[in-house]
């Protein structure tokens, strides 16, 4: 069996085509401006600064949702739209225009953002209520947002890559935002050092298309590729894979995203599930043109996540702290979509599909596990919880939505999704079976890995005894309800882990991508889709059942026990960070301090040795220089004879 045939995306038009689509600078300018009043107003606007910033992301998705309109008013052919802002530089053969790019898939990511954004921007309103700093909060809350705008609406790599670095600003700036605790404050720079690390990735691939194709603009690039080397591009992709890495969490930079967990809930929901860890695989969707002309690097992406998927499966099985191992879960989820890119233009629609689904449902828990903090004391150990289903109805039963979401039961929205990755993983691409077998089994073993550590979390938190008595201050607990500013966005959540996944299948979400993304016949996988369904729900159950046994029905120690050496390992995060200092870290060091004394020794050795030779031979001058006429004397009478002395010499 070979690839699917792919009918390539649309071309862009000009806005002028369709007058709406310059609206689309708005959807960037409000959260912008707000950021920007939040900050330089100060403390006059702590009263309402909250609320400015809620109706900012709220104007912003009021913006988006007209724009969706109107597009839909479109034939497919027209739903492409370049909006040009003016020349950014211009500076010989480098010449570059900042524009947006609204279509299909950028009008998915506005959407996503801003509606998920907006509703978390409300529950921090309550979360963050006694927060000195609540007002700067929400200005950095919404500069993510309009970073992550600009990101996934502009129309070429360079400025794509603005929206990038403000996302990865933004995120250092909020998962610091209690930097006066130094373990915070070493995560947020940790986060932001791994991104750089990614950063690089991004720089590299846009020397090399500016190399080639001589722009950076979407249009320039794409429609080039087919005139370009295999081996040019598939350099491309690795390096834009290398960057995707570092925002989305993935092998081997994903090291951060634990740490990360140090800011507030709110942040950690708006991470995981709008921003941030999204937008590498958006950067890899939408150079999918790339990846088509470079085979290699597409089945690299697609190992790539295979292997973050397992292993952050693997550690969510071992992670006691609850906003952790929703943390492992993100990384796997987000393995789940790059491995669906991997898989080519089959696998792009199923990608953003899971996308977005997996927005609503880890938002809703990371909502959830922020509520159960709010309800126990700022405790996070799922082993000092149990039973709190008893005494948060509310958030039991929205966070309940979010477990059997992510776990794909039917009819919440991951069956609709994540099971299509699935079915795709188990398409053979370029008639080779074998990669259909080894992608096809590790999502499914992900499946059952998943249900087994969420049903874990939620049965550790929710179910069985209570573990709980006295804070860690000694004091008695009293678990209780947040107030509805809270829980009214966990409920709308909780509808969309529901109900989305039918709905954007029925209304046609992927055909809905296809002008973006190209169009792909899809074509079976190896074993038949009622049975990978079947086999899948058999691996859900499997892991499911286990987790009831030992978490809900068993008595849960409050200290962990040993565990097995995989379990250990787990805890560590399968020892990436020993790694990483092993490879990284401790060697960087060593060449720092290298080039430092080489730097002291050599180069500033050489400079103050030249110095010290000069004044060394001025001090001897100046000791001849005594001012007696007898020492003048002396040295003339040696002179002399010194002269002779060679004159004779030289005549003999």
């Amino acid at each position: 069996m070979t690839a699917p045939a792919v009918v390539p995306a649309v071309e862009p038009a000009v806005a002028a085509d369709w007058p709406g689509a310059d609206a689309a600078v708005l959807l960037v300018a409000l959260p912008l401006l707000s950021a920007a009043v939040l900050l330089l107003l100060g403390r006059r606007s702590d009263r309402w600064g909250h609320w400015l910033g809620v109706l900012a992301s709220a104007g912003s998705f009021v913006v988006g949702l007209l724009l969706l309109l109107g597009m839909l008013g479109l034939p497919a052919e027209q739903r492409v739209h370049d909006v040009h802002l003016g020349t950014w530089l211009d500076a010989g053969a480098l010449s570059i225009d900042a524009g947006l790019r609204v279509d299909p898939l950028s009008l998915t990511f506005v959407l996503l953002v801003t509606f998920v954004g907006t509703l978390i921007h409300v529950y921090s309103v309550a979360y963050m209520e006694h927060d000195a700093a609540r007002r700067r909060f929400f200005a950095y809350l919404n500069l993510f947002v309009a970073a992550m705008l600009l990101l996934v609406l502009a129309d070429s790599y360079v400025l794509l890559f603005v929206g990038w670095e403000g996302v990865g600003l933004a995120s250092y700036l909020l998962i610091g935002f209690w930097n006066h605790h130094t373990p915070y404050a070493v995560a947020a720079k940790k986060a932001f050092v791994a991104n750089r690390v990614g950063d690089v990735g991004l720089l590299v691939a846009m020397g090399l298309m500016f190399a080639t194709f001589g722009s950076l603009d979407f249009s320039t690039v794409h429609a080039n590729v087919a005139q370009t080397s295999e081996s040019t591009l598939t350099l491309i992709g690795i390096a834009l894979l290398v960057a995707a890495c570092g925002k989305s969490a993935q092998f081997p930079l994903q090291s951060w995203l634990g740490d990360a967990m140090a800011g507030p809930t709110p942040v950690s929901a708006l991470i995981h599930a709008a921003t941030m860890v999204t937008a590498g695989v958006y950067l890899i969707v939408r150079s999918g043109v790339i990846y088509a002309g470079a085979p290699t690097a597409q089945l690299v992406v697609a190992i790539i996540g295979a292997i973050t998927l397992l292993f952050g499966a693997v550690v969510g099985c071992a992670k006691d702290d609850i906003k952790k191992a929703l943390a492992a879960s993100t990384m796997s989820q987000i393995g789940y979509m790059v491995l669906a890119a991997g898989l080519g233009p089959i696998g792009y629609a199923f990608a953003i599909f899971h996308l977005v689904t997996h927005g609503f449902f880890k938002a809703g828990m990371f909502l959830g596990a922020g509520s159960v903090m709010h309800g126990m004391d700022d405790q996070v150990d799922m082993r000092r919880f149990g039973g709190l289903g008893r005494y948060m109805k509310i958030t039991y039963f929205t966070f309940m939505a979010g477990w059997l979401a992510i776990l794909g039961i039917p009819p919440f929205a991951g069956f609709f999704s994540k099971d299509k990755i699935i079915e795709a993983a188990f398409v053979p691409v370029d008639g080779q079976p074998w990669r259909a077998w080894v992608f096809g089994t590790v999502a499914l073993l992900g499946a059952g890995i998943t249900a087994f550590y969420m049903s874990r979390l939620f049965f550790m938190t929710f179910e069985g005894q209570k573990r709980w008595s006295t804070t860690r201050e000694g004091k008695e607990q009293h678990p209780h309800e947040s107030p509805a500013l809270m829980w009214v966005p966990m409920a709308v959540l909780a509808v969309g882990s529901v109900a989305l996944g039918w709905v954007l299948q029925a209304v046609g979400f992927v055909t809905w991508l296809e002008p973006s993304v190209g169009h792909a016949e899809h074509e079976e996988p190896v074993l038949g889709v009622p049975v990978l369904i079947g086999l899948t729900l058999i691996a859900v159950a499997l892991g499911l059942a286990l987790a009831w046994r030992r978490y809900a029905v068993s008595t849960v120690p409050v200290v962990p026990p040993v565990g097995t050496v995989l379990t250990r390992a787990a805890r560590v995060d399968l020892y990436q960070d020993a790694v990483n200092d092993a490879v990284l870290v401790e060697p960087g060091q060593y060449l720092t301090r290298s080039l430092v004394y080489g730097d002291k020794a050599v180069v500033d050795g050489a400079v103050t040795g030249l110095a010290r030779v000069t004044v060394g031979i001025g001090d001897l001058v100046r000791r001849a220089q005594n001012g007696f006429a007898r020492s003048y004397a002396a040295v003339m009478v040696v002179g002399v004879v010194v002269l002779a002395v060679v004159v004779l010499a030289v005549r003999g």
